[in-house]
């Protein structure tokens, strides 16, 4: 009990240091204006990561969490922070946040010792072990975890909610594993719900009063990639397809948007508006909704990797189910008018039904 009051230090200090930190924002140059595909309203300040590091600090202090493994995990966050902060100011190129990020991910698999060995039985022949191709795998899959919640980060409480989502759900299996003892997974989660509390949009705020900027975008990206990998082929408490459900959403939403650039002839990492909160919100579904859709849909399909798991589904199945979900999400966005006409039928049906019965009950 004495531990979870420490841990939760971490919320308090996260929101302590936004209030703090969005009065300088304007100084440092951490602010985001409205304008092009920014449809927000105002200035708004980017300080969102720096509080949640801060938050996570405290906490992790607080515990007495930091010494070996999690040094090196606070080491590497703190990379990933620095290389965001400066990217929030002056937008760095692709080339240079993938460096920062590859060091960072080395130094989770040097130091942390946490790597990518194994993928499972992913196609029903048994384990695919990685072998040399261990440490360039981790590399490749951090790297895609922490640019898919960077990509993902377009709405108020989105990719913070996702975050939180995934953490608590590998926060419950390491504690029903034993395990969770010595991790910085609550002090992490209750950071990013002190960040949630000035970023989701609820009845008494209309708008998010702080963003998280890359800064915060990748540093949850970098934990949430190396709690998958540990959980997966360190700890051994999933198994990778398990872990890939879990984050299904964000990579989904990624790698599919990365294959409709491609297709168009311009970088994967041009920024547009085809996700699929766009779409959502494209096809008449408030900014609300649209956020709650797409974590009821993360929330759904982390309970099906998860059950499958429970219940001992070969990982070949789960494997060739995630393609095959991929696929159909993938053949959405790359045909996202004829996706958009029929989520607006869905909405429209779904907003004039009570009308109609209301109609007739009268």
């Amino acid at each position: 009990m004495v531990e979870f009051l420490l841990y939760f230090l971490a919320f308090p200090a996260t929101a302590v240091l936004i209030l703090l930190f969005r009065r300088y924002a304007l100084h440092l140059g951490l602010v985001d204006e409205p304008g092009g595909r920014k449809q927000h309203h105002g200035t708004v300040p980017l300080v969102g990561g720096l509080a949640m590091f801060g938050g996570l600090l405290i906490g992790a202090l607080a515990s007495g969490k930091l010494p070996g493994q999690n040094g090196a995990l606070i080491a590497s966050l703190a990379l990933i922070l620095l290389v965001g902060f400066v990217d929030d100011r002056n937008e760095l190129s692709a080339r240079v946040r993938f460096m920062v990020q590859a060091i960072a991910a080395l130094i989770m698999v040097y130091w942390g010792g946490v790597r990518l060995d194994n993928l499972g039985n992913l196609f029903g022949f048994g384990d695919v072990y990685l072998g040399r191709w261990a440490v360039p795998m981790t590399v490749f899959a951090v790297l895609g975890v922490i640019n898919a919640m960077n990509m993902i980060d377009g709405a108020d409480g989105l990719a913070g909610g996702l975050a939180l989502l995934a953490l608590m759900i590998f926060a419950a299996l390491l504690a029903l594993g034993g395990s969770q003892e010595g991790t910085l997974l609550m002090p992490l989660a209750f950071a990013v719900a002190g960040f949630l509390a000035f970023n989701l949009r609820t009845p008494w705020r209309s708008k998010a009063s702080v963003f998280m900027g890359d800064a915060g975008s990748m540093l949850l990206g970098f934990a949430l990639a190396w709690y998958a990998v540990d959980m997966a082929s360190v700890k051994h408490v999933i198994t990778p397809i398990t872990a890939v459900w879990v984050l299904a959403i964000p990579l989904m939403d990624t790698v599919s948007l990365m294959i409709r650039r491609i297709l168009k002839g311009v970088s994967p990492f041009t920024p547009d508006s085809e996700h699929l909160h766009h779409i959502l919100q494209c096809a008449g579904f408030s900014h609300g909704q649209t956020v709650f859709i797409m974590h009821a849909i993360a929330v759904l399909l982390a309970g099906i990797g998860l059950a499958a798991w429970f219940y001992g589904v070969p990982e070949y199945l789960m494997f060739y189910a995630f393609m095959a979900l991929f696929a159909l999400y993938t053949y959405g966005v790359l045909h996202a008018w004829k996706l958009m006409k029929a989520v607006r039928k869905v909405h429209d049906a779904v907003e004039h039904v009570p009308q109609r019965e209301i109609k007739e009950t009268t």
